[in-house]
């Protein structure tokens, strides 16, 4: 049986991914979380085989919380499934230590294969993500390349809203050190403010797209 830990912070989200992996003689939901604190919580607390995890929830997240999990439970295997765009996010979540990426639009049946492929060790990527782990993909040119970890989670709370107050809140950052990311971010990509970079996170489908 595979144990997961189910983590998005849309009930009807989790709601509907529990009656899909219910249907699933060899899957079982263990637990589920709400919050990149309670998924930390759950993991700490038990021993899991994957974690279907969502790249945008409240509190501790994204890249940061993928690191986290790693590092509490090295063997855990961590799926992402996510609103971002896979060419945008997949090459730096497997980087930070998870095994595979999906987007919520993926079938039913391809969520199932990869629950079953990384619980027995595979990768499940697709092969333009791949080609960008390598270097070889189109947007490993982009300015936003070179942007590291941290600057990108920053990056795209501020895209989604969020003020350097919340932000650093959320990251247990100082404003102070949130502000220093916001201006990296915008002199490494080259961008006058925050307008500016909302329009460039647009244009290079780097937006939540979540309602």
């Amino acid at each position: 049986m595979i144990r997961v830990l189910l983590a998005d912070d849309h009930g009807l989200v989790r709601e509907g991914l529990r009656g899909l992996l219910a249907k699933a003689a060899d899957i079982e939901v263990a637990a589920e979380a709400a919050t990149g604190d309670e998924v930390l919580a759950r993991v700490k607390e038990a021993d899991f085989d994957v974690a279907l995890l969502d790249l945008s929830m409240p509190g501790l997240s994204g890249l940061a919380l993928i690191k986290r999990l790693k590092a509490e439970k090295p063997k855990l295997r961590i799926l992402v499934l996510s609103m971002h765009g896979e060419s945008q996010y997949a090459a730096r979540a497997l980087k930070a230590g998870a095994s595979g990426y999906l987007t919520k639009d993926s079938a039913a049946a391809q969520l199932l294969g990869a629950i079953r492929k990384i619980a027995a060790g595979g990768v499940q990527i697709s092969e333009a993500a791949a080609a960008q782990l390598i270097g070889a993909g189109g947007t490993a040119d982009a300015p936003h390349a070179a942007l590291s970890d941290r600057e990108y989670e920053v990056l795209r709370r501020i895209v989604a809203g969020g003020s350097v107050t919340e932000i650093a809140d959320a990251l247990n950052l100082s404003v102070k050190t949130v502000s220093t990311h916001k201006a990296r971010i915008l002199e490494k990509l080259n961008l006058a403010g925050t307008a500016e970079l909302v329009r460039y996170a647009i244009e290079h489908g780097l937006t939540d797209d979540r309602a």
